[in-house]
């Protein structure tokens, strides 16, 4: 009888750690290459946008916003909410309203929304009316509402700068948490809505997101070193803010993404949780600072 090799359990032992290792999921949650591959494809969109022709960004929004309503309003369907499409979609012209129009017209495009939806709703049957009018204002108020912050900021004569700043803090947020929170992440921010979430990612979120910061206020705005600190530490705190607030409201509706238009991230709104809430942050900041 031949005798069994005495490497064969020792490879058998590492085939069974390999299959083991191929099974488990990533630590982060996200297919890496292909969330840096889009993550990478996304910021040169952008900022060719910003240096070629800056009204182009605004459209880039505009469609962005089209597709993070439709995503809300589909999200919302599955928790039974039923908003009134027509004015709802339409509301994404408040976007390129604010980069003409200005401030005043965006606020009265947003009332001019809200009050097409409770007309709009007010036609048919009177059955959670009052929940699909609260669905339809929150997706106004929380899409085309923060994303039309951003061509306010652009329309300033110095608005590409600050556009690059609001978009470099935020992005820088997302990279310092997930580096920090995958390499030293021991205790948990919410674990029960985004347990991979640390307080020492949280941690590295607002360092990486105060350095660039500085960085951005001071070479590209002209602005005190500090303000920059300031700018981006706060960005870093709120974009956290948005990340948990959409990670409750998708948990509340029993869904894991919005879609899977962006392979490695997930929907559009996945990836616009943290800008549109950071987005009148930096821009009110911005305003007072520099």
């Amino acid at each position: 009888m031949t005798e069994p090799s005495p490497t064969a359990p020792a490879a058998d032992a590492g085939t069974r750690r390999a299959a083991r290792s191929a099974r488990r999921p990533p630590r982060a949650g996200r297919n890496l290459p292909a969330a840096i591959a889009v993550g990478v494809s996304l910021v040169l969109v952008i900022l060719a946008s910003l240096v070629f022709w800056k009204a182009a960004f605004v459209y880039l929004v505009t469609a962005a916003a089209v597709v993070g309503v439709w995503e809300l309003d589909q999200a919302l369907r599955t928790g039974r909410v039923d908003p009134p499409r027509v004015p709802v979609f339409a509301s994404v012209g408040l976007v390129p309203l604010a980069y003409y129009q200005g401030a005043d017209a965006l606020a009265v495009g947003f009332a001019t929304a809200t009050a097409l939806i409770l007309v709009w709703r007010s036609i048919g049957s009177p059955r959670d009316a009052a929940r699909d009018v609260a669905g339809g204002v929150f997706i106004v108020a929380y899409v085309p509402l923060l994303a039309a912050i951003a061509s306010l900021m652009l329309a300033q004569p110095d608005g590409v700068g600050r556009i690059i700043t609001f978009i470099l803090v935020t992005v820088a947020s997302d990279t310092g948490g997930y580096a920090v929170g995958v390499l030293r992440g021991r205790t948990p921010m919410s674990p029960s809505l985004s347990p991979k979430k640390s307080w020492e990612g949280f941690a590295g979120s607002v360092a990486t997101s105060a350095v660039v910061g500085a960085v951005c206020v001071f070479w590209l705005l002209d602005g005190a070193w500090w303000a920059g600190l300031v700018v981006g530490a706060c960005a870093a705190a709120f974009a956290t803010v948005g990340d948990l607030a959409e990670s409750a409201i998708k948990r509340d509706l029993g869904i894991k993404d919005m879609s899977s238009i962006l392979p490695g991230h997930g929907g559009v709104m996945d990836r616009l949780d943290s800008l549109v809430v950071t987005v009148p942050v930096c821009w009110a900041l911005l305003h007072l600072l520099v």
